[in-house]
C-alpha cells in the first residue's frame, strides 16, 4: 500500500483496539462466504464492524494464497515425524511396489491381537512347472518313443509319447518355445495309434509339420530329462540385510559390519551357521575352497531343499568402499531377500538399486522374547513379518496372519522359508524374468532338437556331422539344473568356466598355457550385472539374452 493506505490502515487499528470486544463468530462465515460485491462499501464504512470485516476479507484472501503454497510432506519424511508405531515397510516415492499388509493396517496390529491364519498346513510350496517331472516319473520306467520336428511357425517341437497298457491309455508330451503340454487319451478312442504329427496337433491346433522325424539315440532320455527339469531345483538363494535403526539408505544397510545377539537370534531361526571351507552342500556361489566370500554362512535344508543365505554381515567388507560391491555382487543378484530391522526404522521398497531382486520380506521385533527383562525364561520374542515386492509380480502365500505377528519361532520359520521360495517362483512371473526366461528354454530347445537330430542321424548309419555347436548348446542342460538365469547363461556361453579350475593354467597337449589374471569381480563365478555401478554401465533389458553380455558363472554355482 502507499501512504495513505497506510495511514487509514493504523486509523482503523486505533478504531479497532479502542473498541471493546464485539461478538463476531457468527459474523466471520457471513463475511468469508459473502461474494465480493459485498465487501466494497467495507472500504468507506468507519463504523467498528465494517472494519473488522474488512480484516476479515483480508485475511481470508492472504489465506487462499498461503493454502495454494503449501505442498504435502512425501510419505517417508512424514511418516518419520511420529517417530513411534512406523509400518515395517514404506512405498518408493515413484510406486512400482505393492505392500502386504497395507499400510492402512500397520497401526491396528499389536502383539496381543488375537490370531488370524496361522496354519502351518496351509503352508504349500509352489511348483515352478507342474508338468516338468511328467517324463521322469511316467515315461523313462516304461517303452516310449520320441520325434522331433521344426514347425515353421512354433520353431523347434519334441514330441514324447508313451503306451500306458494297464491303464489302456497313451500319455503325449508336446514341448514348445513356450511351453509343454501334456495330455492323456484313452486307447479305446481311436481305432488304430495315431501318428505323430495327428498326437502333436491334439495337443496344439497350430502344429502345421507334416511329419516328425524319429529319436533313436540311446542317450536321449537323458537329455530330454535335464531339458524337462531345467526348470526345477532343489537349491535356492537368498539374500539377508541387517538395518539397524536410523538407516534410510542402502550404503547405511550394506556397511553393517557387527551382528548384535538379537539379530544372530534372527539368523538361528533361518537355518545354522556352517563353515565354507569344505563346505559339500549347495553353495549358492560362494566361495568354499579359498575363503574369497567370507569364512561362514547361514544354510539349511527345507522339505527337501537345500537354501543358502547371503548373510550381508558374513560377506567380505571392503574399508573404504561405500557400495560395498563384494557384498552388492552377491545380495543384488538374488531375487528375493530378507530384511531383519532393529529399531523402528521402516525399509524402503527401492532402496537397494538391482536389476535382479523383486521380493523382499522384512522382520522386526515388535517385543523382546520370553527371558528377557520382567518375562518368564525360555522364548524367542514376537516378530511382525511385512512383504513388498515390485508391481508386475502375482501375489503369493502363505498368507499373513491378522495380524501379521508371530509368537513362536518355530511358526515364523516355517512361514518365512514357505515365503521366500514361492516368491522367487512367483517372481520368475514378472516381466524381466519372463522374457528371459522365454529365450533360455527357446536357446536350450533349439539345442537339444538338435543334438537329438544329429546323434539319430549318426545311429542310423549316417555320415557323421559335426555336433560342436549343439553340443554347447546343450551343455547348460547336461550340467545341472540350478534355475533359467544359469542355464541360459551356460546356453549362449562359447564355454563352460569351471569354478574348481579357476586360476589354474590351461592345457593343450600337456603344456601349461599363460593365462590372463581374472578381474576381481570374477572371483566367484558371479555376474555383477545385477548391482547398479555409480555409472549407468547395465545392459537394456532386451540386450540380457545378447551374447555379448559377459558371464562369468560357473556351472557348479548350484551344485
Amino acid at each position: 500500500m502507499n501512504g495513505k493506505g497506510d495511514g487509514c490502515i493504523a486509523m482503523l487499528c486505533h478504531s479497532t483496539c479502542c473498541s471493546g470486544p464485539e461478538p463476531l463468530e457468527h459474523r466471520i462465515l457471513d463475511i468469508l462466504d459473502s461474494p465480493t460485491s459485498e465487501t466494497k462499501p467495507l472500504l468507506s464504512a468507519g463504523s467498528n464492524q465494517k472494519v473488522t470485516e474488512l480484516f476479515e476479507v483480508i485475511e481470508k484472501l492472504q489465506s487462499s494464497r498461503l493454502d495454494e503454497q503449501r505442498c504435502e510432506f512425501p510419505l517417508p519424511l512424514r511418516l518419520l515425524k511420529i517417530g513411534r508405531d512406523l509400518p515395517l515397510i514404506l512405498p518408493p516415492k515413484l510406486g512400482g511396489y505393492w505392500i502386504d499388509p497395507p499400510l492402512q493396517k500397520f497401526a491396528e496390529i499389536s502383539p496381543t491381537s488375537s490370531h488370524y491364519g496361522l496354519d502351518p498346513e496351509t503352508y504349500d510350496i509352489m511348483e515352478r512347472d507342474s508338468e516338468a517331472t511328467y517324463y521322469q516319473e511316467f515315461f523313462r520306467s516304461r517303452y516310449h518313443h520320441s520325434f522331433t520336428a521344426v514347425d515353421p511357425s512354433l520353431g523347434p517341437l519334441l514330441l514324447s509319447v508313451c503306451l500306458e497298457e494297464e491303464e489302456k491309455r497313451l500319455r503325449v508330451i508336446l514341448r514348445m518355445r513356450e511351453c509343454s503340454m501334456h495330455g492323456v487319451f484313452s486307447v479305446s478312442l481311436f481305432p488304430n495309434i495315431p501318428s505323430a504329427v495327428e498326437l502333436a496337433k491334439m495337443l496344439c491346433d497350430s502344429v502345421t509339420v507334416p511329419r516328425f522325424d524319429v529319436v533313436s539315440y540311446l542317450k536321449a532320455p537323458d537329455l530330454i530329462t535335464a531339458f524337462d527339469e531345467h526348470r526345477v531345483s532343489p537349491n535356492f538363494k537368498f539374500g539377508v540385510l541387517y538395518q539397524r535403526a536410523g538407516q534410510l539408505t542402502e550404503e547405511d544397510i550394506l556397511c553393517n559390519n557387527e551382528e548384535s545377539e538379537e539379530f544372530q537370534e534372527f539368523l538361528s531361526i533361518l537355518g545354522d551357521t556352517v563353515t565354507l571351507q569344505g563346505f559339500t552342500g549347495f553353495r549358492g556361489g560362494l566361495d568354499v575352497c579359498h575363503g574369497q566370500t567370507g569364512s561362514d554362512a547361514v544354510f539349511t535344508s527345507f522339505h527337501s531343499r537345500e537354501i543358502m543365505f547371503h548373510v550381508s554381515t558374513k560377506l567380505p567388507f571392503t574399508e573404504g568402499d561405500t557400495q560395498q560391491l563384494q557384498r552388492k555382487r552377491h545380495i543384488g543378484n538374488d531375487i528375493v531377500a530378507v530384511v531383519y530391522q532393529e529399531g523402528h526404522t521402516p525399509f524402503l521398497s527401492d532402496v537397494i538399486g538391482s536389476h535382479f531382486l523383486h521380493c523382499f520380506l522384512v522382520v522386526r521385533r515388535v517385543r523382546k522374547g520370553v527371558g528377557d527383562e520382567g518375562e518368564e525364561a525360555g522364548g524367542g520374542g514376537v516378530f511382525q513379518v511385512s512383504v513388498t515386492a515390485r508391481e508386475d509380480v502375482p501375489p503369493f502365500g502363505p498368507s499373513l496372519p491378522d495380524p501379521p505377528i508371530f509368537t513362536e519361532s518355530s511358526l515364523l520359520r516355517e512361514f518365512l522359508l514357505t515365503k521366500l521360495i514361492n516368491a522367487e517362483i512367483s517372481c520368475y512371473k514378472a516381466e524381466r524374468f519372463s522374457r528371459l526366461e522365454l529365450r533360455t528354454r527357446s536357446s536350450l530347445l533349439e539345442g537339444l532338437q538338435a543334438e537329438l537330430s544329429t546323434r539319430s542321424q549318426c545311429m542310423m548309419g549316417g555320415s557323421p556331422v559335426s555336433t560342436l555347436s549343439t553340443s554347447e548348446g546343450m551343455r547348460g542342460v547336461t550340467e545341472g539344473s540350478g534355475g533359467f538365469i544359469e542355464n541360459f547363461k551356460r546356453a549362449i556361453r562359447v564355454r563352460s568356466n569351471s569354478f574348481d579350475t579357476l586360476g589354474g593354467p590351461r592345457k593343450m597337449g600337456g603344456v601349461p598355457l599363460p593365462q590372463k589374471p581374472k578381474a576381481a569381480t570374477e572371483r566367484d563365478g558371479e555376474s555383477e550385472l545385477a548391482y547398479k555401478p555409480p555409472e549407468p554401465s547395465f545392459p537394456p533389458t532386451d540386450n540380457l539374452g545378447s551374447t555379448e553380455v559377459k558371464d562369468h558363472s560357473s556351472p557348479q554355482d548350484n551344485t
